[in-house]
């Protein structure tokens, strides 16, 4: 039994079938891929696992218990948290700020003793903060806490949306494209980043279409195309796989 369990997972628009019969399972402290070529379902499987879209069948479960179609509030208190392929960081806000938005959702405080700014809550505010420069120091930008965030380098962004993610305490962390737009040495720290996220504890499912990364941080690889799972195995039997290599190639070419 895995740690993430997709049976049979769907989702159509109209007549086109985004995601189509899909299964895998990802074991936990796993770095799983999930990989194909544009329109292949990737970011709408994503969708489903983090309830931003509702699936037509099928069912997914984090440590065995149901979590298909539960709003994306409840899911992130699961354990499940992710990234996107366009950066989303909060714009007039510092690093730091950022990260401690991800961290809100461990808070107890409540609304109005915040809003109130009630001695419980200014300590648990506190705490908050505290716990985000932490991350930002395994992540290695404690420096720039209080940059405005969306004034950093396209890939110090990246690192800021990891390290906001990685705020909510997932067990499970989703990373769509980490390293789209991302020139070689930007690639190599968020692949360094991804390995150490791993070491401490966190099971990662990871889309992306640089396959020298994929192919150096996964433990196993799941490709889909026009919806449907086409293979899975480790990085060494895709690459030979000749369905996985006729999707990428074509025909002619493989």
């Amino acid at each position: 039994m895995g740690f993430l369990e997709l049976k049979n997972m769907s989702r159509s628009f109209g007549g086109l079938r985004a995601v189509d019969d899909v299964s895998f399972e990802v074991a936990k402290h796993q770095i799983k891929a999930v990989i194909g070529p544009n329109g292949a379902g990737k970011t709408t499987l994503f969708n489903l696992i983090t309830g931003s879209l509702v699936c037509d069948s099928g069912e997914a479960r984090i440590n065995d218990v149901p979590i298909q179609n539960l709003p994306p509030h409840r899911i992130a208190r699961r354990g499940i948290s992710r990234t996107f392929q366009n950066i989303k960081l909060f714009s007039h806000m510092t690093v730091v700020e950022n990260v401690m938005v991800g961290r809100h959702i461990r808070s107890r405080a409540g609304f109005l003793p915040a809003m109130l700014r009630l001695p419980g809550a200014r300590r648990e505010e506190r705490a908050i903060r505290e716990r985000s420069l932490e991350i930002l120091s395994v992540m290695g930008i404690a420096e720039l806490a209080d940059q405005d965030a969306t004034s950093l380098p396209f890939g110090t962004q990246r690192i800021v949306e990891i390290a906001r993610a990685l705020a909510t305490e997932p067990e499970l962390l989703l990373l769509d494209e980490p390293a789209a737009g991302l020139n070689i040495y930007e690639t190599a720290r968020v692949s360094e980043m991804i390995t150490k996220i791993r070491e401490r504890g966190v099971t990662v499912l990871v889309i992306e279409h640089d396959m020298s990364l994929i192919m150096n941080i996964s433990d196993e690889i799941v490709v889909l195309s026009s919806g449907k799972k086409i293979a899975e195995g480790v990085p060494a039997d895709i690459q030979k796989n000749e369905e996985v290599i006729r999707v990428y190639l074509g025909e002619d070419d493989a």
